[in-house]
């Protein structure tokens, strides 16, 4: 009996890890990490027995709605909260997590809708990853305090990179455990003119999630929502995704730029080298560009 319970469990987990995957599948291909949403469209027709056409029109809007609806449950459920925890994880360890999510995708809003040339009829609905009544608000909880960036680790500078067609890569960071903003860089720029950052994950498979970190190459994180204001967070999320350059606004006219050298924790960590996430960090302690969230991930 105990064998056969254990067979049955061993099954309902790879149900359940099988669901989980093909959640997260569905919301790589329906979220919207530029503009924040996430989008379903639902279909609808109406049923043989309706009366007039106002009524088949009705009833097929309310079909298209509740597919809509169906949709962005799963479209939601496979977003990923951090790197290792999916919304529908999330909402399985906490009933709370659980109907706030459900209130979310309930608040969903009709972005677009209209009758097929067929007679049927289509609902286009969304809902934001940040801002009011938006996922992050469901999932995301507010942390007992707000921990201090990490000091930059000692001894250890930025080596020299090879100019880079698109804007060149972090410049050569002086040794300094302050960073001044007096202090020229070897490139000629004084620290403290940076208006954000720029993590360059191409060709790393790195994975959107709505909560990333930032590591060094000691494993070390130097940028996570614990560091951040919690409503700030809420209402813009820690950062953009971008395919080039030319989504990469939000870091401002004058980005710090970074390769990562690796994404771990399933694709959603960026790694940096020890010594461009020290200039990272001087940097940022001359103009709060992480405090300001200004952050794009190039992916």
């Amino acid at each position: 009996m105990n064998r056969l319970m254990k067979v049955f469990g061993l099954f309902g987990l790879m149900v359940m890890l099988l669901v989980s995957s093909m959640a997260t599948v569905l919301a790589a291909e329906n979220v919207d990490w530029n503009k924040n949403v996430i989008r379903a469209t639902g279909g609808g027709v109406a049923p043989a027995g309706a009366r007039t056409l106002a009524q088949a029109r009705m009833m097929a809007r309310r079909a298209a709605i509740t597919d809509a609806y169906r949709q962005l449950a799963e479209y939601v459920g496979g977003v990923n909260v951090d790197s290792e925890t999916t919304v529908d994880m999330a909402a399985v360890q906490s009933d709370v997590i659980k109907t706030r999510v459900q209130a979310t995708i309930r608040g969903a809003r009709i972005v677009s809708e209209g009758q097929t040339g067929d007679g049927g009829y289509e609902v286009t609905m969304e809902v934001p990853l940040f801002g009011v009544s938006s996922l992050a608000s469901a999932v995301i909880d507010r942390p007992a305090t707000i921990e201090s960036f990490p000091e930059q680790t000692p001894d250890v500078l930025p080596s020299v990179v090879e100019p880079y067609s698109e804007g060149g890569w972090a410049t050569p960071a002086p040794r300094t455990s302050t960073g001044s903003s007096a202090a020229p860089a070897p490139d000629g720029k004084a620290i403290g003119t940076f208006t954000g950052l720029i993590v360059d994950c191409r060709g790393l498979g790195l994975k959107p999630v709505m909560s990333p970190v930032i590591k060094n190459a000691n494993g070390r994180p130097i940028y996570g929502y614990k560091n951040l204001d919690y409503d700030k967070v809420i209402e813009k999320g820690m950062a953009a995704y971008a395919w080039d350059m030319s989504g990469a606004a939000r870091a401002g006219r004058n980005p710090l730029i970074v390769r990562a050298l690796a994404v771990e924790n399933h694709g959603g960590t960026p790694v940096l080298s020890v010594a461009d996430a020290n200039r990272v960090l001087i940097e940022n302690g001359a103009t709060h560009f992480l405090d300001d969230t200004n952050v794009v991930f190039l992916r």
